[in-house]
């Protein structure tokens, strides 16, 4: 008789076990700290580290601003040429898995042109990146003495490529 009540609590906590393991599971889960997103870099802070371009352009705080900048305008140029031509191939319908591989494939130069208007600003023929710097530099120093409105650093390096680089219509 005890064997048979071994038997059957065995396969009463045999079949409880999933639902124990989830039950876990979830409780382990609600008990993980929620994941933070990353911080906003502000263009006070950008303009912190521009500030000291000029008198040392090839240190740390000089590199941090030129990166920065070109950074920026090689994602909005790489994600603007990706969207252009994912948005083309939705318009076309249905593709083969040999179209969707060309197309995914990094954006040719005739193809990151074509996306430099989705963004908004054109660069145009080759520019000195240092010129380009400067004058998104200039723009956030002038952001720099309105402490009162601390924006994002992403928003006032592209608004001063919008003011200074437009592209023609």
């Amino acid at each position: 008789m005890s064997l048979q009540n071994n038997n059957v609590w065995l396969r009463n906590a045999i079949t409880r076990l999933p639902a124990m393991a989830c039950a876990f599971l979830m409780m382990q889960l609600a008990l993980v700290p929620t994941a933070k997103a990353l911080e906003v870099l502000s263009a006070q802070e950008l303009a912190s580290h521009c500030a000291l371009l000029k008198t040392d352009p090839e240190g740390v705080h000089g590199q941090y601003c030129v990166r920065y900048i070109q950074g920026f305008i090689d994602g909005a140029i790489a994600t603007d040429a990706r969207v252009m031509l994912n948005a083309e191939s939705a318009l076309a319908g249905k593709e083969t898995f040999t179209q969707r591989a060309m197309r995914t494939r990094l954006p040719n130069s005739a193809e990151r042109s074509r996306a430099a208007n989705l963004a908004g600003f054109c660069l145009g023929d080759p520019l000195p990146l240092r010129d380009l710097v400067d004058v998104v530099v200039a723009d956030l120093d002038a952001q720099r003495n309105d402490s009162a409105n601390d924006e994002p650093a992403m928003e006032v390096v592209y608004k001063s490529l919008l003011k200074h680089y437009p592209c023609k219509q």
